[in-house]
């Protein structure tokens, strides 16, 4: 794999390039991340802070976890894509939500979490981390 990745939402008003590898790509099972991908995981890309350039306006949107934590979100206002996750207290990271990059083949989930709420229906892959919660 060959960086920088370019990425962009789908109206292309907000465009990134991932600069270099992330550092874990997770698949999140829970009911929050059903309700975002409207699908029966949400794919989150944990990369540094300063590994990811941005372009664009996007705005932002915020709930309490239920750890307590503060989870951000950053989207573009005009179509609504997800660009990213963040929790304020945790400034050199961020939750790059990869499936708008030019090219998805780092997509590769090395972890499975929130595996308790699940879809019945899904078969968790073999050789990958699972967790029935937040680890």
């Amino acid at each position: 794999m060959s960086y920088p990745i370019e990425g962009s939402c789908q109206c292309g008003g907000v465009k990134y390039q991932l600069l270099s590898k992330p550092l874990m790509i997770v698949a999140c099972h829970c009911k929050e991340c059903q309700k975002l991908s409207t699908s029966a995981f949400s794919i989150t890309a944990m990369v540094e802070a300063d590994s990811i350039q941005f372009e664009g306006e996007m705005v932002e949107w915020r709930r309490t976890a239920d750890s307590g934590n503060i989870n951000g979100a950053k989207f573009c206002p005009t179509c609504g894509n997800r660009i990213y996750h963040f929790n304020p207290d945790e400034p050199d990271k961020i939750k790059l939500k990869p499936s708008n990059l030019s090219d998805t083949s780092i997509i590769k989930p090395t972890a499975h979490v929130w595996v308790s709420e699940k879809q019945e229906w899904f078969t968790l892959p073999d050789n990958v981390a699972i967790f029935e919660k937040q680890p």
